[in-house]
């Protein structure tokens, strides 16, 4: 009996050398136990994809159902997760004792509506491929060495063009600086923030920036929201020397702040020699209307702007900006360690290039339709249950507010039906107080799917409100 076999272009060494006759469940056995042994020892390293059944029966001389019934063996076991039309791969690589998840391979959904994501299927894969070629071919040579801590001066300036034609920002190019996204940023800013004082956030919101906060040694300190946004007044009684806010499109709760609180919060600003973190996550995606502009333009020196493509093209990109007040140039500069190295320069070419020939902007007005589309089908699709629709129409998650008590039974099915969902309660601030309502929802990432599994995601969703008892 062979005791090699070939996936794809390389050979994979299997112990098969013991005289048992093919076609007995010894085989069967033997087989699996090689593999296991493969696995354990770390020959077979997590995310290894092995021979398809009929290619390593074929090189070990097996018949396939042996192989195919190993492999089904392993996968119940743990060693290895299998699906159709993706292939089968090793999950708990160099593990020993029983075998576990992997750390860090997560199980696909039949149904992804996490927040948080575009449809990447969408990404404008020629168009960035053409978008970096442009840009290498007329990058000057010392583009491909560390320079400017800022980042690249090509994207910087389309950047401040771009922002301050969509969005309104008062800037320059050497107020900015290329961060790895917008949670890379808020840690920057939070390191040039570093001291004894708490930062102020809104009582719903992200948790991961208060994770990457705390994470710093520092901590936050709750203000308010309500359906006019963030509650203001609240840091007149804080002190603090900056506050995190969500101003054009709240998150969780997808109301803009209003036109009163922008203003007294700069003023608030201004007396309190305070800053405000302005995290503009998906400015561009306004549906009904013109999007409202950044705060950030009502006072430049109090506000620090932070945008990335993270909405607009895909988070693994790892591409934001922040556009900053000149007195926090230097501090977050120092926070970096003096250095540019936590984005790919070529990426940061290429984003220059494509902002600048256009395609950006081409780009984002295509997934605003479909984005429209796709909300407009949810909100019918829901029409008929006993929950509330929150928000702006805009962006790329819906707010669903569910009656008191329901939040943990719904993620229960939704996870049951193979649906990934994100439930409110995890965007409470642990200090939010009794004056900040507590509200059961979930929180559809309408965006996240691909257009053609976007319809049955939608109608999963329904089943499991159905299920739930929250149909009319």
């Amino acid at each position: 009996m062979a005791s090699w076999a070939n996936s794809g272009s390389r050979d994979l060494h299997l112990d098969l050398r013991e005289r048992i006759t093919p076609g007995t469940r010894g085989v069967r056995e033997l087989l699996i136990t090689a593999l296991r042994d493969a696995v354990r020892s770390g020959r077979l390293a997590t995310g290894t994809m092995l021979p398809p059944s009929r290619t390593l029966a074929a090189d070990l001389g097996l018949a396939r159902n042996t192989v195919a019934e190993a492999y089904a063996e392993l996968v119940a076991e743990g060693w290895l997760a299998s699906r159709q039309g993706a292939g089968t791969w090793v999950v708990n690589g160099g593990g020993v004792g029983t075998p576990a998840r992997a750390r860090g391979v997560r199980t696909t959904p039949r149904h992804n509506l996490m927040p948080g994501s575009p449809d990447v299927a969408e990404f404008p894969r020629n168009e960035w491929i053409a978008a970096t070629r442009r840009a290498l071919t007329n990058a000057p040579t010392e583009a491909l060495r560390m320079g400017d801590p800022r980042g690249r001066p090509e994207l910087r300036e389309a950047v401040a063009e771009y922002l301050a034609r969509v969005r309104g920002v008062r800037t320059s190019p050497e107020s900015i600086v290329i961060c790895a996204g917008t949670r890379h940023g808020v840690e920057l800013l939070a390191r040039a923030f570093r001291g004894d004082r708490p930062i102020a956030v809104e009582a719903y919101g992200l948790f991961i920036f208060r994770d990457v906060i705390a994470s710093l040694g520092m901590t936050t300190v709750p203000i308010g929201v309500d359906n006019h946004g963030a509650v203001v007044t609240d840091l007149d009684t804080l002190d603090v020397p900056a506050a995190l806010l969500t101003p054009a499109h709240h998150s969780p709760f997808g109301v803009a702040l209003h036109p009163a609180r922008r203003t007294a919060v700069v003023d608030w600003a201004q007396r309190a020699d305070a800053y405000i973190i302005d995290d503009d996550y998906d400015g561009e995606f306004r549906y009904d209307r013109q999007p409202i502009g950044a705060l950030q333009a009502l006072r430049p020196d109090r506000v620090a702007y932070l945008g990335s493509a993270s909405k607009s093209l895909s988070p693994v990109l790892r591409l934001g900006w922040m556009v900053l007040p000149p007195d926090l140039v230097d501090p977050v500069l120092r926070a970096t360690g003096g250095d540019q190295f936590y984005v790919n320069g070529i990426d940061q070419l290429t984003m220059a290039e494509f902002i600048a020939s256009g395609h950006y902007d081409k780009h984002i007005r295509r997934m605003r339709l479909r984005y429209r589309s796709r909300r407009d089908r949810l909100v019918e699709a829901l029409c008929g249950f006993d929950i509330g629709i929150g928000g702006l129409n805009a962006g790329l998650n819906m707010l669903l507010r569910l009656p008191d008590g329901a939040e943990p039974e719904v993620l229960q099915r939704a996870g049951e039906a193979g649906i990934s969902l994100q439930g409110l309660a995890i965007m409470r601030h642990p200090l939010a107080g009794p004056e900040v309502p507590r509200t059961d929802g979930l929180i559809i990432g309408f965006g996240t799917p691909a257009e053609h599994a976007f319809d049955a995601a939608v109608e999963a969703l329904c089943a499991v409100l159905t299920a739930s008892g929250l149909a009319r």
